[in-house]
């Protein structure tokens, strides 16, 4: 005896069963629990741990206290602080737009197709980009120094008093010299990818019209590579704020030129580690990450505005 199914309404599809659509749903989480995981315990947690170390104070009499958002107002009061703020600030007004600049030229020559041996070329530039911040900071250091490296060697060759790199003039661009000759090849490479997926037919159309190299770099190269411009200049200011490994490293070899307090990093890992003063420590850190946070957001919706 055949059982007469119910008709099914037209438009309508029949539901999946309930397990099917959990086991899906399941499924969903099981590929990006993998990340929500380490995402949870390397960037909330210390994160959420900061916070609550921020609220508290460690004192001689009566141990560690709740003093609420103190910490804070003394941050905001903080001289030392402010003044590393501003040294940065210095260094990436000046040092950033150097490195970017340098990183375009070096990008659109390879681009050009005109540059001779381009492929070994762009190696050599990328390279420094492999050697390790505190390898490049020592070996930038000893050939700054002006009585045991290559510095004091020049002046005992030639007879010369060459500047003290090292100086306390002279150690910011110094420190901007070898983030500099660090990261031009990781900006040249984002450039220099985005120039390669541009069509070639807004050249073709170019070359009709008559337009010399430069027109075609200025009307089609460089809004093309917008959002990559954009990009780079985001996280050159992230790493500009984040200043640590190179001043360091350096202080060691210029003690009366970078002082513990000379970055803002700088700062927050003497406080920590040398002070002793953890839940300060952490206030400085949730602050300079609140300040970065707001430049970095400000910078991507100017880069990112509609005829900017």
């Amino acid at each position: 005896m055949t059982t007469l199914q119910p008709p099914v309404a037209a438009g309508r599809r029949p539901s999946r069963p309930p397990s099917r659509r959990s086991r899906r749903s399941w499924a969903g989480w099981g590929f990006i629990g993998p990340f929500v995981t380490v995402f949870a315990l390397v960037f909330l947690a210390p994160l959420a741990y900061s916070i609550y170390l921020s609220l508290f104070r460690e004192q001689l009499i009566g141990g560690t206290t709740f003093v609420g958002l103190d910490n804070y107002q003394q941050a905001l009061r903080d001289e030392q602080f402010w003044a590393a703020l501003a040294r940065v600030s210095f260094f990436l007004a000046v040092q950033v737009p150097i490195m970017l600049g340098i990183a375009l030229l070096v990008a659109l020559a390879l681009d050009s197709g005109r540059l001779y041996g381009k492929d070994f070329f762009r190696i050599s530039v990328f390279l420094p980009y492999a050697v390790p911040a505190v390898v490049a900071s020592l070996m930038w250091g000893f050939m700054y120094g002006s009585r045991f490296g290559l510095v004091g060697d020049i002046n005992a060759a030639l007879g010369v008093s060459l500047p003290d790199p090292l100086s306390p003039g002279l150690v910011l661009a110094s420190i901007g010299n070898i983030v500099t000759w660090e990261f031009v090849g990781y900006n040249m490479l984002i450039f220099y990818s985005a120039l390669r997926v541009i069509p070639h037919s807004l050249y073709e159309a170019a070359q009709i019209d008559g337009a010399g190299q430069w027109r075609v770099i200025a009307a089609i190269k460089l809004p093309a590579i917008r959002g990559a411009l954009v990009i780079a200049t985001i996280f050159s200011i992230i790493g500009s704020f984040q200043l640590f490994n190179e001043p360091a490293i350096l202080q060691k070899l210029a003690p009366n030129a970078i002082t513990t307090d000379y970055t803002p990093n700088y700062y927050t890992y003497s406080l920590s580690f040398s002070g002793q003063q953890h839940n300060y420590s952490a206030t400085v850190a949730i602050v300079m990450g609140l300040i970065t946070m707001v430049v970095a957001y400000a910078v991507q919706l100017r880069g990112m505005r509609k005829g900017a």
